[in-house]
């Protein structure tokens, strides 16, 4: 087979420095570097160290996306810097200068390095990341379906290489949210069925201002996330085990906030946003919507003054859902139990549409004699029903 491998050429990269022991402000270091175009940014990196400053900080270990050490930013992007092609970063540059950061939300000890026990490993041992077995043992072992196991396989598939963490918008905000990586890595033992303790887990993490509940949806993660775990539908599906399987009404009204988006978008078939408060709150009627009300008064004077907001908008409903919605509301609600989708459930990669072979056999909650329900056409196997 012929060498489709193109030659060396010249890359230039521009690599954040800072040394928080030197009392030095942050600066930008650039290095010219001779590779293939597929060869990594990591190897970019190590051949700088080696030929031009061998002060540069880096934590690398396999050199082949499985240890999770070698987490940066290239070009603003978190990932693995030995998982990052050179020619795919030169593409993602500004200005053809592939720059190199450190991973944010973490404090950094040097260089490219952070300090990933300060945040990273500090919000897993939160989570309790083992195994709480039932009483009594079993006298030899546990018998396991395999679909369960399925089931917890795309959290499993995590190597906390924090990349999720780095770019984590709700952590920038509230950097004592438990964080995509512990919510994703608790998901694999509340969906194992050998876990004593589901409800607990769940109800801990519903609880905590700062848990499960504090995630805003904004795809960061599964962006970063370099193995496909996707953490944010880990988040999803703990909220829907705590909510759908055990009905935890928390006290950071999560629960009922969820339930109030349903009920909103059923009701308007659009969004309508001035009842979500109302209904999270129980109704119109309710002491805590009338509470809730009042603090957020100056806010709403704000957007009608602004014109942002109109009263006949706010006190009206000038949408209503049609009929195919509340339908679609009715099929979803029918179903005698709910299942979950997932990277490693049925469906097919998206690189290889249209194959013959799926991408995995049965799931949680499939079909009878362990078939697979199929995805619905045009679903992403990557995402959570």
């Amino acid at each position: 087979m012929a060498d489709t491998r193109k030659p060396a050429q010249d890359f230039t990269l521009r690599i954040r420095r800072y040394d928080p022991e030197s009392g030095e402000a942050p600066y930008w270091d650039e290095h010219t570097i001779n590779l293939e175009p597929h060869r990594s940014v990591l190897e970019g990196i190590l051949q700088a160290r080696g030929r031009f400053d061998g002060s540069i900080g880096i934590r690398c270990s396999c050199k082949a996306a499985i240890c999770g050490s070698c987490g940066v930013r290239v070009n603003g992007q978190a990932g693995l810097a030995c998982h990052t092609h050179l020619d795919a970063a030169l593409k993602s540059s500004r200005d053809g200068v592939i720059e190199v950061e450190p991973m944010g939300n973490m404090p950094i000890i040097k260089d490219l390095v952070v300090d990933m026990d300060a945040v990273h490993w500090k919000k897993i041992r939160r989570v309790t990341p083992w195994l709480l077995a039932q009483d009594p043992l079993p006298e030899r072992e546990h018998i396991v379906p395999r679909e369960a196991m399925v089931d917890v396989t795309q959290s499993m598939a995590c190597i906390q290489c924090g990349a999720c963490v780095s770019d984590c918008l709700s952590m920038e905000v509230d950097p004592l949210f438990v964080g995509p990586a512990a919510l994703a890595k608790a998901y694999r033992f509340v969906g194992d069925p050998r876990d004593s303790q589901q409800f607990e887990r769940l109800k801990d993490l519903a609880e905590d201002p700062h848990g499960m509940y504090d995630c805003t949806h904004c795809f960061k993660c599964i962006e970063a996330c370099p193995k496909g775990v996707a953490p944010m539908n880990q988040i999803m599906r703990l909220r829907r085990r705590a909510g759908g399987d055990h009905h935890i009404e928390d006290r950071n009204n999560g629960f009922n906030h969820e339930h109030a988006f349903v009920k909103n978008i059923r009701r308007n078939g659009l969004l309508h946003e001035n009842d979500l408060l109302t209904d999270s709150f129980g109704g119109k009627a309710s002491p805590k919507a009338a509470m809730f009300l009042a603090k957020s008064l100056p806010v709403i004077t704000r957007a009608l003054l602004r014109r942002k907001a109109t009263l006949k908008v706010a006190l009206g409903h000038p949408h209503k859902a049609p009929k195919d919605v509340k339908r679609i509301f009715d099929v979803v609600e029918g179903r005698p139990e709910r299942y979950d989708l997932n990277l490693y459930i049925t469906g097919y990669d998206e690189e290889q549409s249209g194959a013959e072979e799926p991408n995995v056999g049965a799931i949680a909650g499939g079909g009878e004699d362990g078939q697979a329900i199929p995805s619905a056409p045009g679903a992403s196997p990557k995402g959570a029903s």
